[in-house]
């Protein structure tokens, strides 16, 4: 770990949200990605729209932009954010036989969007296996990860 420390903890040691109050307001934008691995045949299921539950590409990408309004709701210690862009992007990638899953989320403000964008990748994902179990319940969620953030105190970083 770098020797910046952890800020969720007050002087006791016990949990808390950070308070954000005294930092300026900058522009704050991050990128994740998630991957989820699928059978060939549920790929083409999907692709080809014959899914008894309709696109649920489209419905992947909704529930992946609600879940990043909902973060504060979902994550301990996460500060309830006006976002001010979500985008969900869903690319099929028949060679690795599964979908690609890119969340952007963007905002000015006080605190840095990293978590949303996160939530908004894993949400997608989760939505695409509970949608498709029926048919493939060994599909497989991997790469949830941060690809880089800009903005605020620590500035821009990228994988």
């Amino acid at each position: 770990m770098s020797e910046q420390q952890l800020t969720h903890l007050d002087e006791t040691g016990a949990a808390r949200m950070v308070d954000v109050g005294a930092k300026a307001h900058t522009e704050r934008v991050a990128l994740a990605e998630s991957f989820i691995r699928m059978e060939a045949a549920t790929l083409e299921l999907i692709l080809s729209g014959g899914h008894k539950k309709g696109d649920v590409l489209a419905v992947a990408r909704v529930a992946g932009i609600m879940a990043a309004k909902k973060t504060w709701d979902l994550i301990p210690m996460c500060h309830p954010l006006l976002l001010t862009k979500v985008s969900v992007t869903l690319t099929p990638d028949r060679e690795r036989s599964g979908v690609h899953i890119l969340a952007e989320c963007r905002l000015t403000g006080q605190t840095g969007v990293e978590m949303e964008a996160l939530t908004a990748a894993s949400v997608a994902a989760l939505t695409l296996y509970d949608m498709c179990k029926a048919v493939d319940r060994g599909m497989e969620i991997a790469q949830t990860r941060l690809l880089e953030k800009h903005g605020g105190k620590t500035g821009s970083w990228m994988r």
